[in-house]
């Protein structure tokens, strides 16, 4: 009997042994690409954004999720950075700070030319590939980076912003977030302002992907149906298996695959188990669930890696995804469906946006129409009453009206 339970447990091993194998082969021709890392709020956090710092040396840094080696272990090809400011920073510095945790981001492509490229397109990513760097890509997370300012978003996209989360943890004056719909916050958008879809319309012209990661459910429901590109969701997970409200609903998941969109399904232990303790495994059925629902065009990784307090056992930094890769392949994922997720599901849906762009189009302007509906909140970073420079436009506009009733 004991002979025969270590025979099995040597075929066990020998298998897993295998999987790996047959999933470092797979990634060393399809790197992955991840959704979300907020390497760059560390460096803040613990070195002012000092890059030159003896202990933020990305080669050595070893009290992170996220440093050099590990990025090369785990077979990361592609890296959308998170350029996050928190809430607080609202109608005060956050287009600063904002553009702060940008330049970081581009520093670390200048300090390690060697590992890390900085690119704006798809063309750019299959690149990266062919050189054996980690496409590094900018994410601005959080509406608030605007400051309700299309000139700032414009800003932000020349400066290599290629996707915009629409809210974080808090609803901007113009996008509720997912506070909403757990009954913390109020609807004040009631999903998106006409302010917010003349954002989603301006995403859409730039070629810059709209992230649902953070937003109300009727956010979700109402960007997806307004985009005339697909979507991604950077960092969210299935509802169904963790009934966490930063999660996906099938609703929505039903919504994505009609929209040819993304899940980029996030590692943190309360969106993975609804519990402080996770598995590798538990991912994996994420994953599975949102396959199933939506399509296996529809999957993706978004780790939330530095960003979180919690991570799996056996995805404890980014060197693990060879791992879930394999747990992935034991469950008869296909070469093709792993492809997918690892960067092809993610490459198609951002040269969909790009093709769905057109920068000859006239650029979106300052919704007047939201002044004359009562909001106090202007396009200008501040909230209170209405400014006379505000005032004198309604009165103009009034007039306009007016003048053409006269003239029918």
């Amino acid at each position: 009997m004991w002979t025969s339970g270590w025979l099995w447990a040597l075929v066990a091993v020998c298998a897993a042994d295998q999987l790996r194998e047959e999933a470092e082969r797979i990634m060393r021709n399809t790197p992955v690409i991840d959704g979300h890392n907020d390497l760059p709020w560390q460096l803040l956090t613990k070195f002012n954004n000092q890059l030159r710092h003896e202990g933020a040396n990305l080669t050595r840094l070893n009290d992170t999720h996220t440093n050099i080696p590990k990025l090369r272990a785990g077979f990361v090809g592609g890296q959308f950075w998170s350029a996050y400011v928190p809430c607080d920073t609202q109608n005060k510095d956050a287009v600063k700070r904002t553009l702060e945790q940008i330049d970081v981001i581009h520093r670390m492509c200048q300090m390690y030319p060697e590992t890390f490229t900085c690119v704006t397109d798809s063309k750019g990513i299959r690149q990266a590939f062919q050189e054996g760097k980690v496409a590094s890509l900018v994410g601005v997370e959080g509406g608030h980076s605007i400051d309700s300012s299309l000139g700032v978003l414009r800003a932000l996209y020349h400066l290599g912003m290629r996707y915009l989360t629409l809210t974080h943890s808090c609803n901007t004056p113009w996008a509720d977030n997912w506070l909403v719909d757990r009954g913390d916050d109020e609807a004040q958008s009631k999903g998106l302002s006409l302010f917010g879809k003349s954002v989603v319309r301006e995403l859409n012209r730039l070629g810059v992907i709209i992230d649902l990661a953070h937003v109300s459910v009727a956010t979700m429901n109402t960007t997806l149906r307004l985009s005339r590109a697909p979507v991604i969701f950077s960092h969210s997970s299935a509802y169904e298996l963790c009934k966490h409200r930063r999660n996906v609903p099938d609703d929505i998941l039903q919504l994505v695959k009609e929209t040819g969109s993304l899940v980029m399904v996030n590692f943190f232990n309360d969106y993975v188990a609804c519990k402080a303790e996770a598995t590798l495994s538990q991912v994996a059925d994420h994953l599975d669930h949102i396959k199933k629902v939506a399509g296996a065009g529809a999957v993706g990784f978004g780790g939330d890696f530095d960003g979180v307090s919690r991570l799996p056992s056996g995805l404890e930094d980014v060197s693990k995804y060879p791992d879930l890769i394999a747990e992935l392949l034991r469950r008869q994922w296909t070469e093709a469906e792993i492809k997918g997720a690892l960067a092809d599901n993610l490459l198609r849906v951002f040269e969909e946006v790009e093709q769905a762009s057109n920068h000859r189009m006239a650029p979106e302007e300052e919704p007047i129409k939201d002044m004359l509906e009562g909001s106090c909140r202007t396009n200008y970073g501040y909230s209170g009453a209405p400014s006379l420079h505000h005032q004198s436009w309604a009165l103009l506009a009034s007039l306009a009206t007016l003048l053409s009733l006269c003239l029918l």
